[in-house]
Protein backbone atom coordinates (compact mmCIF):
# COMPACT_ATOMS: atom_id res chain seq x y z
CA UNK A 1 0.00 0.00 0.00
CA UNK A 2 2.70 2.48 1.00
CA UNK A 3 4.70 1.81 -2.20
CA UNK A 4 1.67 2.49 -4.40
CA UNK A 5 0.76 5.58 -2.41
CA UNK A 6 4.29 6.97 -2.79
CA UNK A 7 4.47 6.09 -6.49
CA UNK A 8 1.20 7.85 -7.37
CA UNK A 9 1.45 10.62 -4.78
CA UNK A 10 -1.80 9.77 -3.01
CA UNK A 11 -2.77 8.72 0.49
CA UNK A 12 -2.84 5.08 1.65
CA UNK A 13 -6.59 5.47 2.18
CA UNK A 14 -7.05 6.29 -1.51
CA UNK A 15 -5.03 3.20 -2.47
CA UNK A 16 -7.10 1.01 -0.14
CA UNK A 17 -10.32 2.30 -1.73
CA UNK A 18 -8.99 1.65 -5.23
CA UNK A 19 -7.87 -1.88 -4.32
CA UNK A 20 -11.26 -2.60 -2.73
CA UNK A 21 -13.06 -1.40 -5.87
CA UNK A 22 -10.87 -3.49 -8.19
CA UNK A 23 -11.34 -6.54 -5.96
CA UNK A 24 -15.13 -6.07 -5.98
CA UNK A 25 -15.06 -5.95 -9.78
CA UNK A 26 -13.10 -9.21 -9.90
CA UNK A 27 -9.97 -7.59 -11.34
CA UNK A 28 -7.80 -8.27 -8.27
CA UNK A 29 -7.67 -11.36 -6.12
CA UNK A 30 -5.84 -12.58 -3.06
CA UNK A 31 -5.57 -15.51 -0.70
CA UNK A 32 -4.55 -15.71 2.92
CA UNK A 33 -0.78 -15.35 3.17
CA UNK A 34 -0.38 -14.44 -0.50
CA UNK A 35 0.12 -11.17 -2.39
CA UNK A 36 -2.68 -9.66 -4.43
CA UNK A 37 -2.63 -10.62 -8.08
CA UNK A 38 -4.16 -9.15 -11.22
CA UNK A 39 -6.85 -11.46 -12.57
CA UNK A 40 -7.27 -11.81 -16.31
CA UNK A 41 -9.02 -13.93 -18.92
CA UNK A 42 -12.33 -14.07 -17.11
CA UNK A 43 -14.87 -16.12 -19.02
CA UNK A 44 -18.50 -16.74 -18.36
CA UNK A 45 -20.99 -19.57 -18.64
CA UNK A 46 -24.61 -18.70 -19.13
CA UNK A 47 -26.94 -20.43 -16.69
CA UNK A 48 -29.34 -20.80 -19.60
CA UNK A 49 -27.15 -23.80 -20.46
CA UNK A 50 -26.79 -26.50 -17.81
CA UNK A 51 -23.11 -27.38 -17.76
CA UNK A 52 -21.06 -29.25 -15.16
CA UNK A 53 -18.15 -27.64 -13.34
CA UNK A 54 -15.71 -29.87 -15.24
CA UNK A 55 -17.12 -28.93 -18.66
CA UNK A 56 -17.10 -25.26 -17.71
CA UNK A 57 -13.44 -25.52 -16.69
CA UNK A 58 -12.47 -27.34 -19.89
CA UNK A 59 -14.18 -24.67 -21.98
CA UNK A 60 -11.72 -22.18 -20.48
CA UNK A 61 -8.72 -24.41 -21.05
CA UNK A 62 -8.47 -25.18 -17.33
CA UNK A 63 -8.19 -28.53 -15.56
CA UNK A 64 -11.02 -29.38 -13.18
CA UNK A 65 -10.07 -31.35 -10.10
CA UNK A 66 -12.19 -33.01 -7.44
CA UNK A 67 -11.64 -34.67 -4.08
CA UNK A 68 -14.18 -36.30 -1.80
CA UNK A 69 -13.65 -35.17 1.79
CA UNK A 70 -16.43 -37.30 3.26
CA UNK A 71 -19.43 -39.30 2.18
CA UNK A 72 -22.01 -41.50 3.82
CA UNK A 73 -25.65 -42.44 4.02
CA UNK A 74 -28.10 -40.63 6.29
CA UNK A 75 -31.88 -40.80 6.67
CA UNK A 76 -33.50 -38.11 4.54
CA UNK A 77 -34.27 -35.06 6.68
CA UNK A 78 -37.24 -32.81 5.93
CA UNK A 79 -35.29 -30.63 3.46
CA UNK A 80 -33.89 -33.68 1.67
CA UNK A 81 -37.31 -35.27 1.39
CA UNK A 82 -38.91 -32.10 0.02
CA UNK A 83 -36.18 -31.29 -2.51
CA UNK A 84 -35.73 -34.88 -3.72
CA UNK A 85 -39.43 -35.85 -3.42
CA UNK A 86 -38.69 -38.78 -1.15
CA UNK A 87 -40.27 -40.24 1.93
CA UNK A 88 -38.88 -38.84 5.18
CA UNK A 89 -36.13 -41.14 6.46
CA UNK A 90 -35.22 -42.67 3.08
CA UNK A 91 -31.44 -43.41 3.04
CA UNK A 92 -29.69 -40.79 0.88
CA UNK A 93 -26.00 -40.28 0.12
CA UNK A 94 -24.33 -37.12 1.46
CA UNK A 95 -21.05 -36.13 -0.21
CA UNK A 96 -18.70 -33.27 0.66
CA UNK A 97 -16.39 -32.60 -2.26
CA UNK A 98 -13.67 -29.99 -2.90
CA UNK A 99 -13.47 -28.79 -6.49
CA UNK A 100 -10.53 -26.96 -7.99
CA UNK A 101 -9.19 -25.22 -11.07
CA UNK A 102 -5.70 -26.44 -11.98
CA UNK A 103 -5.45 -27.96 -8.52
CA UNK A 104 -6.34 -24.81 -6.56
CA UNK A 105 -9.52 -25.20 -4.44
CA UNK A 106 -12.30 -22.83 -5.48
CA UNK A 107 -15.53 -24.62 -4.57
CA UNK A 108 -17.07 -26.84 -1.90
CA UNK A 109 -19.99 -29.05 -2.92
CA UNK A 110 -22.29 -30.51 -0.28
CA UNK A 111 -24.48 -32.78 -2.34
CA UNK A 112 -27.33 -35.07 -1.35
CA UNK A 113 -28.14 -37.76 -3.92
CA UNK A 114 -31.51 -39.45 -4.28
CA UNK A 115 -31.69 -43.07 -3.16
CA UNK A 116 -32.10 -44.46 -6.68
CA UNK A 117 -28.80 -42.96 -7.93
CA UNK A 118 -26.78 -43.12 -4.69
CA UNK A 119 -25.20 -46.57 -5.32
CA UNK A 120 -23.82 -45.41 -8.69
CA UNK A 121 -22.35 -42.28 -7.09
CA UNK A 122 -20.88 -44.25 -4.20
CA UNK A 123 -18.87 -46.44 -6.59
CA UNK A 124 -17.11 -43.47 -8.26
CA UNK A 125 -13.48 -42.93 -7.27
CA UNK A 126 -12.94 -40.03 -4.81
CA UNK A 127 -10.78 -37.95 -7.17
CA UNK A 128 -13.07 -38.21 -10.22
CA UNK A 129 -12.98 -34.81 -11.99
CA UNK A 130 -16.54 -35.07 -13.34
CA UNK A 131 -19.25 -37.01 -11.52
CA UNK A 132 -21.77 -35.82 -14.10
CA UNK A 133 -19.81 -37.36 -16.97
CA UNK A 134 -19.12 -40.57 -15.05
CA UNK A 135 -22.80 -41.06 -14.26
CA UNK A 136 -23.62 -40.54 -17.93
CA UNK A 137 -20.97 -43.05 -18.99
CA UNK A 138 -21.99 -45.64 -16.39
CA UNK A 139 -25.77 -45.26 -16.29
CA UNK A 140 -26.81 -43.01 -19.17
CA UNK A 141 -28.09 -40.40 -16.70
CA UNK A 142 -28.50 -36.91 -18.12
CA UNK A 143 -28.71 -33.91 -15.79
CA UNK A 144 -31.32 -32.01 -17.76
CA UNK A 145 -32.77 -29.25 -15.59
CA UNK A 146 -31.68 -27.28 -12.53
CA UNK A 147 -32.97 -24.52 -10.29
CA UNK A 148 -30.38 -22.22 -8.67
CA UNK A 149 -30.78 -20.03 -5.59
CA UNK A 150 -27.84 -17.67 -5.02
CA UNK A 151 -26.83 -15.77 -1.90
CA UNK A 152 -23.80 -15.09 0.30
CA UNK A 153 -22.77 -16.76 3.56
CA UNK A 154 -19.94 -16.39 6.06
CA UNK A 155 -17.21 -19.02 5.85
CA UNK A 156 -17.06 -21.43 8.77
CA UNK A 157 -13.91 -22.92 10.26
CA UNK A 158 -13.99 -26.16 8.25
CA UNK A 159 -14.76 -24.43 4.96
CA UNK A 160 -11.96 -21.94 5.61
CA UNK A 161 -9.49 -24.78 6.05
CA UNK A 162 -10.62 -26.60 2.92
CA UNK A 163 -10.66 -23.51 0.71
CA UNK A 164 -7.61 -21.78 2.16
CA UNK A 165 -9.42 -18.55 3.10
CA UNK A 166 -10.00 -16.67 6.33
CA UNK A 167 -12.79 -17.76 8.66
CA UNK A 168 -15.90 -15.55 8.28
CA UNK A 169 -14.83 -14.59 4.73
CA UNK A 170 -17.86 -14.21 2.43
CA UNK A 171 -18.59 -17.14 0.17
CA UNK A 172 -20.92 -17.24 -2.82
CA UNK A 173 -23.51 -19.94 -2.15
CA UNK A 174 -25.54 -21.63 -4.88
CA UNK A 175 -28.24 -24.05 -3.77
CA UNK A 176 -29.48 -26.13 -6.66
CA UNK A 177 -31.81 -29.00 -7.40
CA UNK A 178 -31.05 -31.02 -10.53
CA UNK A 179 -33.53 -33.29 -12.30
CA UNK A 180 -33.76 -35.65 -15.26
CA UNK A 181 -35.58 -34.83 -18.48
CA UNK A 182 -38.67 -36.37 -16.90
CA UNK A 183 -38.38 -34.06 -13.90
CA UNK A 184 -37.18 -36.71 -11.45
CA UNK A 185 -34.86 -35.18 -8.82
CA UNK A 186 -31.30 -36.55 -8.93
CA UNK A 187 -29.53 -34.41 -6.36
CA UNK A 188 -29.66 -31.23 -4.39
CA UNK A 189 -26.51 -29.37 -3.47
CA UNK A 190 -25.18 -26.50 -1.40
CA UNK A 191 -22.20 -25.17 -3.41
CA UNK A 192 -19.90 -22.56 -1.89
CA UNK A 193 -17.44 -20.65 -4.08
CA UNK A 194 -14.43 -18.59 -3.11
CA UNK A 195 -15.45 -15.08 -4.20
CA UNK A 196 -11.98 -14.23 -5.50
CA UNK A 197 -12.17 -17.20 -7.86
CA UNK A 198 -15.70 -17.12 -9.26
CA UNK A 199 -18.30 -14.38 -9.64
CA UNK A 200 -21.84 -14.26 -10.97
CA UNK A 201 -23.29 -11.55 -13.17
CA UNK A 202 -26.72 -10.80 -14.61
CA UNK A 203 -27.13 -9.20 -18.04
CA UNK A 204 -30.58 -7.70 -18.56
CA UNK A 205 -32.44 -6.67 -21.66
CA UNK A 206 -36.05 -6.56 -22.77
CA UNK A 207 -35.90 -10.04 -24.27
CA UNK A 208 -33.08 -11.68 -22.32
CA UNK A 209 -32.08 -11.99 -18.67
CA UNK A 210 -29.02 -14.23 -18.64
CA UNK A 211 -27.21 -15.15 -15.44
CA UNK A 212 -23.55 -15.98 -15.92
CA UNK A 213 -20.83 -17.61 -13.82
CA UNK A 214 -17.34 -16.18 -14.28
CA UNK A 215 -13.91 -17.18 -13.15
CA UNK A 216 -11.67 -14.54 -11.65
CA UNK A 217 -8.54 -16.65 -12.09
Amino acid sequence: MSELAAHYGVSRGTVRQAVAALTAEGLLGSRQGARRVVLTSRRSQSFEELRSFARWARAMGREATGRVVSQGYRPAAHEDAVRLRLTLGTPVLHVLRVRGLDGEPVLLERTVYADWISPAVESIEPDCPSVTQRLYDDTGLVFAYAEHLIDAVACGARDAELLGVRRTSPLLRVRRVTTTREGRPVEWSDDRYRPDAVTFSVHNSIGNNALSRKTAE
